[in-house]
């Protein structure tokens, strides 16, 4: 393991354990991260990703565990056991995995014991395992599923806090919440770039007809810079386009780095399933951290908690696109460049738990972004 892996991890560690941080969220969030910088420079050329039915590799379907009020970070007694609760995350798992993690982490503070199961394998596990070993536990993941099985392989990747909750419905000790953990995860990741845990930097383009609505992005401080082409500066078929600087997380390669440094710090996996909240309690460790995503819903009766059906198109890769789009069509389209596929998605779909890909939606799919593309 790297010493600036090492670092990241001990400075997370220490912040999260800080008086000030302990008493007060929303005085962490008030100093913009960055300061705003205007587009350093044009795109000289545009390249269109090669799109079409007949690339099609694979499809697949992921149900990200969304909560309208936003994502359970508490913990809670249950009998001789300490429950802490780290899900429901919907589509920004990945984006905010550290920051939430540290967060689940500092539930922990005080405590005595030293033995800890973590339930659940995907990105909040993972995370929230490897804080726990770097704070001197000894942690146990049990799962029913790996970690290139779970929902987390297949999310998109895009960093961005936005799919976490419902802002009509959240409260502002959510808000203040999320916005805190948003910083942690950025800061981690911006440490965490390059080829080995999969992060890297790309320009993100959404297509719009709408000139400007920077006001409503609570995050657009965590962006180096944001700016917005006008007509005829772009080729998208939409009268402006917005165009910011954000990380790029490539899933499977973010999660085996995570799983070979959980292994690394002497983690171990059991692999089993749980159909009831008395199975978890029944488990030897006295602290139990539960990052079962959607399984909370039946394990812990949360039923405000819900699938969005997402379905992912996945093409050959393509190393000409350095860029992401979201957004241009008539649907949340995104577009991905990953280094082992590119990704094509644009499905979001409430309460429904159905597994199989729809060939109706990858049409949609593949159809939207040639034409999203079709003046380059």
């Amino acid at each position: 393991m790297s010493d600036n892996t090492l670092n990241l991890r001990r400075e997370i560690l220490k912040t999260i354990g800080t008086g000030a941080i302990a008493t007060s969220l929303s005085a962490c969030v008030a100093a913009p991260l960055t300061r705003k910088y205007p587009r350093p420079y044009s795109r000289k050329s545009w390249v269109a990703p090669r799109i079409s039915i007949e690339n099609v590799i694979r499809e697949v379907v992921g149900h990200r565990p969304f909560r309208p009020g936003g994502f359970v970070v508490k913990s809670e007694k249950l009998g001789d056991k300490t429950v802490v609760h780290n899900y429901g995350h919907g589509g920004s798992g990945i984006t905010l995995s550290w920051g939430s993690s540290a967060l689940a982490v500092r539930e922990t503070m005080g405590m005595e014991h030293r033995a800890v199961a973590v339930i659940g394998s995907g990105v909040m596990g993972l995370t929230s395992a490897r804080l726990l070993q770097d704070a001197g536990w000894k942690v146990t993941i049990y799962t029913r599923d790996m970690a290139r099985h779970t929902t987390s392989n297949v999310a998109g990747g895009e960093w961005g806090p936005y799919g976490a909750h419902d802002p009509e419905v959240s409260s502002e000790a959510f808000k203040s919440q999320l916005a805190f953990a948003a910083r942690i995860a950025h800061h981690a990741h911006t440490n965490l770039g390059g080829s080995v845990y999969g992060v890297r930097w790309l320009e993100l383009y959404r297509p719009t007809n709408t000139p400007d609505d920077r006001e409503d992005r609570p995050f657009s401080h965590l962006y180096p810079y944001e700016d917005v082409l006008g007509p005829n500066e772009h080729p998208f078929p939409t009268k402006y386009c917005k165009v910011s600087l954000t990380m790029m997380v490539e899933p499977g390669t973010f999660l085996r780095r995570l799983t070979e440094d959980f292994y690394q710090a002497g983690g171990k996996y059991v692999i089993q399933d749980f159909t009831d909240k008395e199975e978890l309690l029944a488990l030897p460790e006295p602290v139990i951290f539960n990052c079962t995503g959607l399984g909370a819903r039946q394990l812990f009766n949360d039923k405000e908690l819900t699938p969005a059906k997402g379905q992912l198109v996945f093409m050959p890769p393509d190393p000409a696109i350095d860029y992401m789009t979201i957004g241009g069509g008539t649907s949340n389209l995104y577009m991905f460049p990953r280094t082992d596929v590119l990704l094509l998605g644009g499905t979001y779909k409430l309460g429904d738990w159905s597994t199989h890909p729809e060939p109706d939606e990858t049409a949609r799919i593949v159809r939207e972004h040639q034409r999203l593309f079709s003046e380059f």
